[in-house]
């Protein structure tokens, strides 16, 4: 079968399109999904990249999100049928511990997520617990599908679940282009909030303006886009920040925030180890709040309302699966707004 292999840590040349591995066997609980459509995350770069204590087993598949139909299904599988559309929640569990029994299942002892911690989708044939599958209404394609899974699910379980965000409050988005920030500015309209977002260029801004994105900011504003923010909010801030970049913003995340307001930190595109003035946190009586990924119910609950039309999956860009590596180079200039997708 086709696939997209990762011998070792790099750049984008690191990603080496075979035609003839092995295709794989679904176990007890799994199923195998022929992929039509996989979707890109920066998680992929980094893994790609690699970091200190990152472990892989090589050759490595990248890859979380996917979407497809069933071409096998392992011992003890029921309830689905050979051919059958679907769509598939990238948070991998083991199901057993006390997370799992009490529906956390991003919490899980052994939490994992595809294309990181595990094979992933960049390839034509998957295996995944059968457990991780929603069934895919006809009116959606599989691009469609692919592309919302991880980001709409971080989004939702950030901003709703973990964030309690409630109608009539103020949301900033730290980035207008990236995935989870599409999602994110579309579920917080859906809740009923007003949102400002912050964008490096006038392109992405007047994207997420058509989104549904109330203010619009660009980074290399004058004095700063916090202040900015401060000023526009008649210097109350925001109730809610979402910031996914981490190292380079999170000082500014906080001045922006309201007294008593909520930081989600949900990545860290620009680096992990962030020097904070601590002074904005008590002294403002922020919360400062980690997310990442969700449990299953939440993918469920979101993709929901992904099939009903009330949100959509922001694609920026379709690549075949044979041009991988300009995909990535695409991915990592920041060059898409929305999410790049690979057809297979």
């Amino acid at each position: 079968m086709q696939a997209v292999l990762l011998y070792e840590h790099g750049g984008p040349e690191k990603l080496t399109l075979v035609n003839d591995h092995p295709v794989p066997d679904p176990g007890h609980g799994e199923v195998r999904v022929r992929v039509l459509a996989a979707a890109m995350n920066y998680l992929d770069i980094w893994v790609r990249s690699g970091w200190p204590g990152i472990k892989l087993d090589y050759p490595h598949i990248l890859g979380a999100d996917a979407s497809g139909t069933i071409d096998a299904l392992g011992e003890g599988v029921t309830g689905w049928t050979v051919g059958d559309r679907v769509a598939i929640d990238p948070t991998l569990s083991c199901g057993e511990c006390v997370f799992c029994r009490t529906g956390y299942q991003n919490r899980c002892t052994r939490f994992a997520i595809l294309g990181e911690h595990a094979s992933g989708t960049y390839a034509e044939m998957i295996i995944v617990p059968v457990r991780n599958l929603i069934a895919l209404p006809e009116h959606i394609s599989h691009a469609e599908a692919a592309a919302a899974s991880l980001v709409f699910v971080t989004a939702w379980h950030s901003l709703i679940t973990r964030g309690g965000l409630r109608p009539g409050e103020s949301v900033l988005l730290v980035g207008a282009g990236g995935g989870v920030n599409t999602a994110c500015l579309q579920i917080a309209k859906l809740a009923g909030c007003t949102v400002y977002v912050v964008g490096s260029t006038d392109d992405k801004l007047e994207r997420a303006k058509a989104l549904g994105a109330d203010v619009i900011i660009r980074r290399d504003v004058d004095g700063g886009w916090s202040r900015m923010v401060y000023r526009l909010t008649a210097k109350r801030g925001v109730d809610v920040v979402v910031d996914n970049v981490g190292q380079a913003t999170l000082n500014d995340s906080l001045r922006s925030a309201a007294r008593g307001g909520r930081i989600l930190t949900v990545g860290n595109t620009s680096g992990a180890e962030a020097m904070i003035d601590n002074r904005l946190v008590f002294g403002k009586h922020l919360s400062l709040i980690g997310s990442t990924m969700g449990p299953h119910r939440d993918y469920v609950s979101v993709m929901n309302l992904l099939f009903k039309g009330k949100l959509k999956a922001v694609i920026g860009a379709t690549y075949p699966l044979a041009d991988v590596q300009d995909a990535h180079r695409a991915l990592e200039a920041g060059a898409v707004f929305g999410k790049i997708v690979l057809a297979l």
